[in-house]
C-alpha cells in the first residue's frame, strides 16, 4: 500500500511540474511573438554587381535566433538602379528555417541593377504559433497580436 501511495505522489508531483513547464512554453513563446524583430531577420548577403551594372551570386538570408523552428518567410526582393529605381521586383519563400539557424536561398541574377532592397512579407510558425504578415493590421490594445491562434490563457 506504502508503494501504491509514494507513486501517486511520483504521478502528482510530476503533473504539478508539467504544469508549470507547460505554462512556461506558452509565456517564452508569446515574448518570441510579441519581440520577434529581436530575434528574426532577412537580408541579402555580399552579391556581386557587375562594371556597368548587373547582379550575379545574390543569396537571400534568414535569420532565426528564436528557440522554435520557423515555417515559411515570404520577402520582396526590389532589383534597383543607381538612381535608386526599383526595375525588376521578385518574391521567395524560405522554408523550415530550424530554431537557432541561418538558411539562405538562391535569389535570380539581373542584368541590371547596381543593388538591392529585401522586404520582409510574412512569417509563419506553428511551433511559436506565430502569424506575421505586413498586410494584417494590428489591432491597437492587443498584447499579443502575431497569435496564429488565440490561446485560452494569457
Amino acid at each position: 500500500m506504502q508503494q501504491a501511495g509514494a507513486i501517486d505522489d511520483q504521478i502528482a508531483s510530476h503533473q504539478a511540474v508539467q504544469q508549470r513547464t507547460a505554462g512556461q512554453f506558452i509565456e517564452r513563446r508569446a515574448y518570441y511573438r510579441r519581440n520577434w524583430k529581436q530575434f528574426i531577420a532577412v537580408s541579402a548577403d555580399d552579391y556581386k554587381t557587375g562594371f556597368l551594372g548587373g547582379i550575379k551570386n545574390l543569396h537571400i538570408l534568414v535569420r532565426n535566433q528564436t528557440e522554435y523552428a520557423i515555417d515559411n518567410v515570404v520577402v520582396t526582393v526590389e532589383y534597383l538602379r543607381n538612381n535608386n529605381e526599383v526595375f525588376k521586383t521578385e518574391q521567395y519563400t524560405i522554408s523550415n528555417i530550424p530554431e537557432k539557424s541561418v538558411r539562405s536561398i538562391a535569389a535570380s541574377n539581373s542584368r541590371k541593377g547596381s543593388k538591392v532592397n529585401v522586404k520582409l512579407e510574412s512569417i509563419t510558425s506553428q511551433a511559436m504559433n506565430f502569424c506575421y504578415a505586413v498586410s494584417k493590421p494590428v489591432l491597437a490594445g492587443n498584447p499579443d497580436p502575431y497569435e496564429c491562434v488565440p490561446s485560452s490563457h494569457q
